[in-house]
């Protein structure tokens, strides 16, 4: 009996034991998945993903944000963890061939407007840690998205299989071992989850990525993404990598740059939450790209312009006008809507909050986009540093005080001709452009005149057949 007794506890102990050591290995996998989660998390902060894949005041990765796109509007998708609606039902591989390839789930394409072009060089444990944070970091919302339905033939989504063939990259990232750890670490990073060439880097006629010219610049809707090359005078040659640092941070750089647009909620949603560390690397990375220099430039746009007013003129006027001259000037429509922020000579408040228009690449560049972009949009930023805030004059058809495309151009040219870069001109028809969401693209008709050359000559081909087996037979 004491024999069985001690059988029976040496039994218990083991189960115990057993228990305890599961126990302990369960732990320890809930421990290796809260970290994989967290460090996803920190990645799909730095690709930014919340920006695209979330409408405004929707939630979080629901998707729905309508994109202006050169081609026509495509909505973001829902990528919470939602069966129905989202990517739960995603395999790791196929959450890999969508974020890396662009491949949905159901094998269809998706469009460029994803950067998948530069998610590509992602490294397998870097897409595990994503997979993760998604499946098990976010929850999920049942709820669908409006469809993307562009013209005709860009909406047969397999004619991106095309477009991969020839411009996508398969390679994951490779290190350069003739380049020093941090600068690898950024080249990882600027090229691959904070997507920098995807805005700043101009398109070819097929929408695909000049990769000549590297971060020269390039239009992103209603923005144009500036040069940020090493050169001195195009591109951020003239500043210091803290500069450089302090701009992704906080998104401004007082006296030269604030992030506005697309670069702004880059700033709000994802750079401002990355470490020093990455912050550093990434500006070592960016400062190492060869210099691309625009012949047009023959002054920096961070150094254009002075103090001027036109205030002293229109002080004792009693507003009345002439027939002849109804519209109001730009120099009135620059006291009245923007004076009391930028002060009457234009060089801002005195803490900086209010930026000064001259030494400021919004008028100094000869792209005038972003001046116009502003103007309509206004600027709305918040980063640990506080708010940066203006408000747009755009405004909508039913807004009384809204600047029409008439005013805007002459206040633009105002502001450029006292504050900015004096070549640059702002029309009528580019305010009209900007406020619509960006220039257009000819991809669409060129895509249907090939489809139509194509036609025609199928028809002749065909004819010329029929002809030749008529004349055989005779």
């Amino acid at each position: 009996m004491r024999n069985f007794s001690h059988c029976l506890r040496g039994f218990a102990i083991l189960i115990a034991g057993t228990t305890i050591a599961a126990s302990a290995h369960a732990a320890d996998l809930a421990s290796d998945t809260a970290e994989l989660v967290k460090r996803g998390e920190y990645l799909a902060r730095a690709s930014d993903c919340v920006a695209c894949h979330t409408a405004a005041h929707g939630k979080p990765f629901a998707g729905g944000l309508p994109i202006s796109s050169p081609v026509g509007t495509i909505y973001s998708t829902n990528i919470t963890p939602s069966n129905e609606f989202g990517i739960g039902h995603y395999t790791e591989q196929q959450f890999s061939d969508a974020l890396r390839h662009g491949i949905r789930a159901d094998g269809a394409n998706l469009y460029s407007a994803m950067p998948y072009t530069s998610y590509s060089v992602f490294t397998d444990d870097d897409v595990h840690a994503l997979y993760e944070y998604f499946t098990f970091g976010v929850k999920p919302v049942d709820q669908p998205v409006p469809k993307t339905s562009l013209p005709f033939p860009l909406n047969i989504r397999a004619s991106m299989k095309v477009w991969n063939f020839l411009f996508l990259n398969k390679d994951t990232f490779q290190p350069d071992p003739h380049h020093s750890v941090e600068w690898n670490r950024g080249k990882y990073l600027v090229q691959g989850a904070a997507h920098c060439s995807a805005c700043h880097t101009p398109r070819g006629f097929l929408m695909q990525e000049e990769t000549s010219l590297e971060l020269a610049g390039g239009q992103v809707g209603a923005w144009y993404a500036p040069n940020i090359t090493s050169d001195a005078t195009s591109g951020i040659g003239s500043w210091s990598k803290e500069d450089l640092v302090d701009y992704l941070r906080f998104g401004r750089v007082r006296g030269k740059a604030q992030a506005a647009g697309s670069m702004g909620e880059a700033v709000e949603h994802s750079f401002q939450y990355m470490s020093t560390a990455d912050l550093e690397a990434m500006a070592t990375y960016v400062k190492s790209v060869p210099p691309i220099h625009d012949s047009t430039d023959d002054t920096s746009r961070f150094s254009d312009g002075a103090t001027s007013s036109e205030l002293a003129a229109l002080r004792g006027r009693d507003g009345v006008k002439s027939a002849n001259d109804a519209h109001p000037t730009g120099s009135e429509l620059f006291q009245a809507n923007c004076a009391s922020c930028h002060s009457a000579q234009g060089q801002g408040s005195k803490d900086g909050y209010y930026p000064s228009l001259f030494d400021n690449s919004a008028t100094g560049s000869r792209n005038a986009n972003n001046l116009v972009a502003t103007i309509l949009n206004g600027v709305d930023r918040t980063t640990t540093a506080g708010q940066a805030y203006m408000p747009g004059f755009g405004g909508n058809p039913d807004d009384i005080n809204a600047l029409s495309d008439e005013d805007i151009a002459l206040l633009g040219n105002y502001v450029l001709r006292h504050y900015g870069n004096a070549h640059a001109t702002i029309t009528v028809q580019k305010v009209a452009e900007v406020r619509k969401g960006g220039p257009s693209s000819s991809l669409v008709a060129l895509a249907r005149a090939g489809i139509g050359a194509a036609g025609a000559a199928m028809i002749l081909l065909l004819a010329y057949v029929t002809v030749r087996s008529r004349k055989r037979r005779i």
